[in-house]
């Protein structure tokens, strides 16, 4: 590769990590400008577009994101100065947008300080509540808001939902028409209205708190900033309806789950699994916000809601200080619990897991295998890397070979695809 070619790599993943990290906020905040979420989309890529052709020409600039920013705002501007004079009304919305132009200063700090003011006071959590008005289809808002606030593909988001990807594009596609047409307004809704789009929140922010713990795609094994992200909104929301026991379950659990972060990769980004983990390299401090978190969800009655348990779940892992004291009986019965609250064929591959290690492998097996002919789970790599490990503990271990194998092919994740092949070779040793 020549120097001009390693150079222009360089740029297109610095461009790529910005956009990944800075999306969802400049969407955000030019939504708030023009009240339009698809023409919020469409002005970020437009930025995206210009930063291509400007970075790879004049470099990446000190502030990448605020240089994105600024230009997805002019942008935005520039379109509504074209509106003002479609309009004929110039003197009119000249002042409109002079009181618009007050809160877009090139400063990313400064349009994050003016959104603060109001009553909610997140942009990005404005944006997950438009996204999920009752307008839409659930599944339609959980899929939109993942694209915009996430920033995922579309593919990711097809292997988010076990979906095909042409599915979820069309769903995206139909969601931003819909939205469009009915002019719905960009902002956090007054309480009754609230409370109807609450699940489908909870569900985003958990599915985006999952995209960056287990990435679906990529070279890297998570992407912290999406559970940054996640977590944020979960204690913003849990702020603005402190009376509702799941989203204390949810925060819990993503409180307890982010304490593992720094402890699930080696020095060089290599998967650790949880069993094998340093557990002295958890965030004490994260882990005492969740179980408090849990204590809250538990105390308004909500202790068998589907995210309290699952935050009951990380908290048997958390309170154990060694792997081989963890309490897997236990654990099993919580999976018990959430599948009668939450039925699916995930959950019931996770408590197979958790079976295997309470009762043996040969238990769990039996369960893995009546799994596999579940079609939600025909492309679900975590099948066939569960079955692996249990066939591995029972000594068969050319299967256990061949069903890492199979796991490795399914996935899109660099570091979660070494890591299989390397257990597949093991096999052979």
């Amino acid at each position: 590769m020549s120097e001009t070619d390693a150079s222009r790599a360089a740029t297109d993943r610095a461009i790529e990590t910005v956009w990944q990290m800075e999306s969802a906020k400049v969407i955000a905040v030019v939504a708030r400008m023009v009240r339009d979420v698809a023409l919020a989309e469409e002005f970020a890529q437009d930025a995206l577009v210009a930063a291509l052709a400007h970075w790879r020409t004049h470099g990446v600039p000190d502030n990448p994101a605020a240089w994105l920013m600024t230009t997805a705002k002019h942008r935005a501007l520039d379109r509504l100065r074209q509106d003002a004079l479609h309009s004929r009304k110039h003197e009119e919305l000249g002042r409109d947008m002079d009181a618009r132009e007050e809160h877009i200063t090139p400063d990313f700090v400064d349009t994050l300080d003016a959104a603060h003011e109001d009553d909610i006071g997140d942009d990005l959590l404005r944006l997950v509540f438009t996204a999920c008005h009752p307008v839409l289809s659930l599944d339609a808002r959980v899929a939109l808001t993942l694209r915009l606030l996430g920033g995922l593909t579309t593919d990711e988001i097809a292997r988010a939902f076990l979906q095909s990807e042409p599915t979820i594009a069309q769903r995206i596609v139909r969601a931003k028409r819909t939205l469009s047409a009915a002019r719905v307004p960009f902002e956090v809704p007054q309480a009754d209205a609230r409370a109807q789009r609450l699940g489908a929140v909870l569900e985003v922010i958990y599915l985006i708190f999952n995209e960056g713990y287990s990435a679906t795609a990529g070279d890297d094994w998570m992407r912290p900033s999406l559970c940054d992200d996640a977590l944020r909104l979960g204690r913003i929301l849990a702020g603005l309806a402190p009376d509702e026991s799941e989203v204390h379950g949810l925060v819990a659990l993503m409180e307890i789950q982010a304490s593992r972060i720094h402890a699930r990769t080696d020095a060089n980004g290599r998967p650790v699994l949880l069993m094998e983990q340093d557990r002295g390299r958890w965030d004490s401090l994260l882990i005492r916000r969740g179980l408090a978190s849990l204590r809250r969800s538990e105390a308004l009655g909500g202790a068998l809601g589907p995210y309290a348990l699952q935050g009951a779940l990380a908290a048997c892992h958390a309170r154990a200080h060694r792997a081989a004291d963890t309490d897997w009986v236990q654990i099993v019965a919580l999976y018990d619990a959430l599948v009668m609250a939450a039925p699916s064929p995930v959950v019931e591959l996770n408590r197979a897991v958790a079976v295997g290690m309470a009762f043996g492998p040969a238990s769990a097996l039996e369960i893995v295998d009546e799994l596999r002919s579940n079609a939600t789970l025909a492309n679900y790599h975590w099948l066939p890397s569960v079955r692996g490990d249990l066939l591995a503990k029972l000594g068969r271990r050319d299967e256990a070979r061949a069903a890492f194998e199979c796991a490795a092919a399914m996935t899109r994740n660099a570091r979660e695809q070494a890591l299989l092949l390397a257990r597949a070779q093991e096999m052979k040793e």
